[in-house]
């Protein structure tokens, strides 16, 4: 290729990728009346900058090759900022590194950009062997905070072992999304420790915890289950106590695991939770979300707890290199009382889901509980056939 070649060549790779960095996104046609889908994903692996991916210079690169590939950007926190809608979205290389860098958008559904610099965490005394599902809230002590797994190699199994993890929560904070101070990890009595989440207020003076007890990296164990805990500080945060808010249950979407997402929204109701929930089939495991409210002033205590999956994957949601998942850790609750949930599918790209507070309430508080056998799961559905033949004049 010669040089006049290769400057045409990143010519056609930048006004490419300009055209599909301002692609306009458009809303599903069908829809379930809780919220809204888009036909695009919100983030891509396309969506990196070139300058990420490629050595742009001639005499280093002369076939014009990408030499930094990106593998999938994918469970993002999200946060609006300074009139911006920002997702701090987990980006992974093709060596299965992940880091954290942050995508802005006008609007929240389209034309994200990243920022130039990926986000350079500082390194505690153990190094991270891998970061990612970073939780962003603004906590009313005047800090956003950043909650994410980090994971080191189990150092108690054989070195032959080179897949046994150990998971712990990172936490740093920030004003600005730029600079980022790094604090010790979160210390808590189980060996396993994902999907950490930070509560936005204070409870009892006191920094509130949705923790994610396991027994193993992979398997619950005789752990799981959504917990809660509190710490007297978050520059050495410890948990005593954990206490299991939301348990796993037999036969149903959360059987094998679950975990909190984003931090909770609030509302004149209560707290709406949006959290996760594993399953096993012949398929390998399935991940989809699902909601719950909590008390204002008990955070602990569920008010309603809707049977069932909020949100599950979907077309070619279903596919990607962990397929058949959809994940969440970041949404956005905007002034106008609109919610943009943002999700990850099969850990390979973003999307974003619009709803509303009421829309959520409405679904939350109206919803059946799973009755956990089929003749209470039969038993609804017949009350609300029946409903509906009354309004139209059958018996």
């Amino acid at each position: 290729m010669t040089r006049t070649e290769f400057d045409q060549k990143v010519q056609r790779l930048s006004k490419d990728h300009e055209t599909f960095l301002s692609t306009k996104n458009v809303k599903v046609e069908r829809g379930n009346g809780i919220y809204q889908r888009y036909v695009n994903p919100v983030v891509t692996a396309a969506h990196t900058p070139l300058f990420w991916r490629y050595d742009l210079n001639y005499k280093t690169n002369p076939f014009l090759m990408e030499r930094i590939s990106v593998n999938g950007t994918f469970n993002s926190g999200a946060i609006e900022h300074n009139g911006k809608i920002l997702l701090l979205v987990r980006v992974e290389g093709t060596d299965r590194k992940s880091f954290f860098a942050v995508a802005e958008s006008q609007n929240g559904i389209d034309n994200f950009r990243f920022w130039d610099y990926p986000i350079q965490l500082a390194e505690t005394s153990d190094a991270d062997i891998n970061v990612y599902d970073m939780r962003l809230v603004k906590h009313e002590d005047g800090w956003i905070y950043g909650l994410f797994c980090t994971e080191r190699k189990d150092p108690n199994v054989p070195r032959t072992d080179t897949s046994s993890a150990i998971a712990q929560c990172g936490i740093v904070r920030t004003k600005n999304l730029l600079e980022w101070e790094r604090l010790p990890d979160l210390v808590t009595k189980s060996p396993q420790q994902r999907n950490v989440v930070l509560h936005p207020e204070f409870v009892h003076g006191k920094y509130a915890f949705y923790t994610r007890p396991q027994d193993g990296f992979i398997e619950a164990g005789s752990g799981g289950g959504i917990g809660w805990g509190l710490s007297e500080k978050i520059e050495n945060a410890v948990i005593d106590n954990e206490t299991i808010i939301d348990d796993r249950a037999y036969h149903t979407i959360k059987e094998v695991k679950n975990g909190l997402g984003p931090a909770p929204i609030k509302t004149a109701k209560g707290w709406l939770q949006l959290a996760h929930g594993v399953r096993n089939t012949a398929a390998g495991l399935r991940y989809v979300l699902y909601m719950f409210l909590t008390d204002l002033k008990d955070p602990t205590k569920v008010l309603a707890r809707p049977g069932g999956y909020f949100l599950a994957p979907d077309g070619i949601e279903r596919v990607g290199d962990v397929s058949n998942v959809v994940f969440s850790n970041g949404w956005v609750l905007r002034a106008n009382g609109e919610v943009l949930i943002y999700y990850g599918s099969s850990d390979t790209r973003m999307h974003v889901a619009v709803s509303t507070v009421d829309q959520l309430l409405d679904y939350v508080l109206h919803t059946p509980e799973d009755g956990l056998r089929t003749g209470i799961s039969v038993q609804q559905r017949i009350q609300l056939i029946k409903k509906n033949l009354e309004l139209l004049g059958r018996k």
